[in-house]
C-alpha cells in the first residue's frame, strides 16, 4: 500500500539570539494535527537518546551464518567451474602466440564464439554483482536517506508523555523514547494530543550533537504555520512510500508481543557494562550467538554469552519467580546501541517473552526512558518464521468487541487491561485477545513502564492482512500444527556447538530435524510432498517447522486458557 507523507518543511535545530535553541519537528500534515511546545529540561540526555534511535534507524542487515556459508559455497563452486575455462584460455593464448603466422581463430575458438551460453552466464554474473554494489552504495549515500528508512519515526503526544518510536529497516530492533511531560518539560505553551510521522534526516541527527546543558532547548512539534497550510498546498513537500509488508508485519507482531505477560529481570549497570564491553571486543564465528538468562528465585540473575560461555552475574539485583528457568535470546549485537545511555542510566529492566522470542530492554534515565526491543530475527529469512504467533490467542476475537475497544481506547487514549475488560464486560483473557488484535492492526501499543495500552495508529487506517501480506503457507501451517497439540517428540539429542537433533511425529507424519545453536534448521527428513520436492531449499516443510517450534519454544495446552498460561509462566 502507498503511504502519503506531507511536510510543510524540514525538521531542524535552530539557534536563536540569547544562546538558546529550538528543535522544530515537522509533522505529517496529511494526518490529524499534533502540536507540542515546551522547554526540555535535560537536553544532553535527550541528545544521547536520539543518538541511540539514529543507530537503530540506520542499522544495516548483517549476513547471518547461513548466508555466509552459502556465499563461500558459491565462491568455491565458481572457482571449480572457472579453473578449466581459465586453463583452456591460457593454452589457447599460448598457441596463438606461438603461431604468429596465423591471425585467424582456431576452429575450437570459433565454435565457442558461436555458442553464446557461457557469455550470457558471465554477463548475468556481472550485472548481479553490479546491482549488489549499487544497493550498498545507496545505503551509504546520505542523499538517499529514504533507502534506509522504510517509514519515518512515529511521534505521539499523550496526556502524560511524549513518545518517539522507530523500527529498524532490517526488522531486528525497535526503539521507543518516552519523555514524561510533567518532569521532562516545563508547562507547555500549547499541546494537541495525537500521533503523526515526523520528518527526520541525517543532518537533523548530526545537529543534535550540539545540544548542551547550558543552552536552553525548546521542543516544538508542529506550529500554527503547519496547521494553516493545506495538505495540497504547493509549498508542502510530499513523498509517497510503500512500506514493505514484511517490515509492517514485523513491527505489529513486535508491538503485540509487548502486551504479553513477560518475565521481568532487573540488571545492575555493571552487568550491562561488562556485557557490552565483551561484545565490542569479541566477535563470534560460530553458533550459538545467544545470551542465556539463568533465573532462580531469590538469587542474582546470571547471563551467559554463547558460544564463549562467559558468565556475568548481576550481583546487585535479585530475581523473584515461582520456579527456576533458563531463557535464551538472540539479536544481542543491537544492544551495543545502548552504550551511550549507560552513563545516564539509573536502572535497566529486561522483559523476556521466552527462548528464541523477542525481548525488551528498558533503560531508565531519570525523567526519560528508552525501550529497546530485540526481535530475534532479521528480514528476508524464512527461518524466523512466525513462531511468536504461537503465543497469541488461538482464535480471533469477536469483531464487535474489537470495534468497541478501539472506539473506547481512542477516546480515553490510555487504558489498563482491567479497564478494557470492565468496559467489554469480558474476562481478562478475552480483553487481552482484543487488545492483541488491535496491536496487530497497528492501532495500539503497550507502555511497559506505565502498564497501560495507548492509542497510537501507525497509519491513518487500521492495517488488514492484505496490506501485511500473508506468511509462508508452510510456516503458517506449521504453527497451526504446534498450536493444535498434534506434535510429539520421540527422541531429543544434543549436537555439537549447541545444536539439537529432534525426531518425532507431526500430524502422524514421521520426521526428523537438525538444528544449529541458533535454532535454525540445517537438515531434515520428512516424506511429505513439500520436502520430497524442495527439501529445505525453499524453507522446511510444515512438519519440520512444527517439530522445531515444539522443541525450542514453550507451547501451551490448547485446552487451557492461553492468557492464564502466559501469566503463570511470567510469574
Amino acid at each position: 500500500m502507498l503511504v502519503s507523507l506531507k511536510y510543510a518543511g524540514r525538521s531542524q535545530l535552530v539557534s536563536v539570539p540569547g544562546g538558546s535553541q529550538i528543535l522544530r519537528l515537522a509533522p505529517n500534515v496529511a494526518r490529524p494535527a499534533v502540536a507540542f511546545d515546551a522547554v526540555l529540561k535535560e537536553p544532553v540526555a535527550f541528545r544521547e537518546a536520539m543518538s541511540c534511535l539514529q543507530k537503530l534507524l540506520t542499522n544495516k542487515p548483517l549476513a547471518n551464518a547461513q548466508s555466509t556459508r552459502d556465499d563461500e559455497t558459491w565462491k568455491q563452486r565458481q572457482r571449480e567451474q572457472e579453473f578449466p575455462l581459465r586453463q583452456t584460455i591460457a593454452e589457447s593464448s599460448r598457441e596463438l602466440a606461438l603461431a604468429s603466422q596465423s591471425h585467424m581463430a582456431s576452429p575450437d575458438q570459433q565454435q565457442k564464439q558461436d555458442q553464446p551460453q557461457e557469455h550470457d552466464q558471465a554477463r548475468q554474473r556481472y550485472w548481479k554483482a553490479r546491482a549488489q554494489l549499487s544497493a550498498r552504495l545507496r545505503q551509504d549515500d546520505a542523499t538517499l536517506w529514504r533507502q534506509v528508512l522504510p517509514f519515518d519515526p512515529l511521534l505521539t503526544v499523550a496526556d502524560d508523555s511524549v513518545f518517539i518510536e522507530c523500527f529498524s529497516a532490517d526488522e531486528s530492533s525497535y526503539g521507543c523514547l518516552s519523555l514524561d511531560r510533567g518532569s521532562c518539560f516545563t508547562a507547555p505553551d500549547s499541546a494537541e494530543c495525537g500521533t503523526t510521522n515526523t520528518d527526520c534526516s541525517s543532518d537533523l541527527f548530526h545537529s543534535l550533537q550540539s545540544l548542551r546543558t547550558y543552552r536552553e532547548l525548546r521542543f516544538v512539534v508542529g506550529s500554527a504555520l503547519d496547521s494553516s497550510v493545506p495538505a495540497d498546498h504547493a509549498a508542502v513537500r510530499e513523498e509517497k512510500i510503500q512500506p514493505p509488508s514484511d517490515w509492517l508485519r514485523g513491527f505489529v507482531e513486535l508491538q503485540a508481543a509487548m502486551a504479553l505477560p513477560m518475565k521481568k529481570v532487573s540488571l545492575d549497570l555493571a552487568t550491562v557494562y561488562s556485557l557490552l564491553a565483551w561484545m565490542s571486543r569479541h566477535r563470534e564465528k560460530s553458533a550459538p550467538r545467544a545470551v542465556r538468562f539463568e533465573l532462580q528465585d531469590g538469587q542474582s540473575p546470571r547471563l551467559t554469552l554463547e558460544p564463549f560461555n562467559i558468565r556475568i552475574e548481576s550481583s546487585g539485583t535479585r530475581y523473584h519467580g515461582t520456579s527456576a528457568d533458563s531463557v535464551r535470546i538472540w539479536g544481542r549485537r543491537q544492544l551495543l546501541s545502548l552504550a551511550r545511555l549507560l552513563p545516564l542510566a539509573t536502572q535497566i529492566d529486561v522483559y523476556l517473552t521466552g527462548s528464541g522470542l523477542p525481548s525488551f530492554w528498558v533503560v531508565q534515565m531519570g525523567r526519560m526512558r528508552m525501550t529497546l526491543g530485540l526481535s530475534g530475527w532479521t528480514s528476508s529469512a524464512w527461518t524466523r518464521g512466525t513462531a511468536i504467533r504461537m503465543l497469541f490467542p488461538p482464535s480471533d476475537p469477536d469483531p464487535a468487541k474489537v470495534a468497541a475497544a478501539a472506539e473506547f481506547l481512542s477516546t480515553q487514549r490510555s487504558l489498563a487491561l482491567d479497564s478494557v475488560a470492565g468496559h467489554l464486560k469480558s474476562s481478562p483473557s478475552v480483553a487481552a485477545a482484543v487488545m492483541n488484535q488491535l496491536a496487530l492492526q497497528g492501532q495500539t501499543f503497550f507502555d511497559l513502564d506505565a502498564g497501560v495500552f495507548r492509542w497510537r495508529p501507525i497509519l491513518r487506517v487500521a492495517l488488514i492482512d492484505r496490506e501485511l501480506g500473508t506468511p509462508h503457507a508452510e510456516t503458517q501451517a506449521g504453527c497451526q500444527l504446534a498450536a493444535r497439540g498434534v506434535v510429539k517428540i520421540e527422541t531429543r539429542q544434543e549436537a555439537p556447538q549447541g545444536g539439537l537433533v529432534v525426531a518425532g511425529k507431526a500430524e502422524n507424519q514421521s520426521c526428523e530435524v537438525a538444528l544449529d545453536g541458533d535454532g535454525i534448521v540445517r537438515k531434515g527428513k520428512c516424506r511429505c510432498s513439500w520436502h520430497v520436492r524442495f527439501g529445505i531449499r525453499q524453507g522446511p516443510c510444515r512438519h519440520l517447522q512444527a517439530l522445531r517450534n515444539h522443541a525450542c519454544i514453550t507451547t501451551h495446552d490448547p485446552g487451557k486458557d492461553w492468557y492464564q498460561q502466559r501469566l503463570a509462566w511470567s510469574r
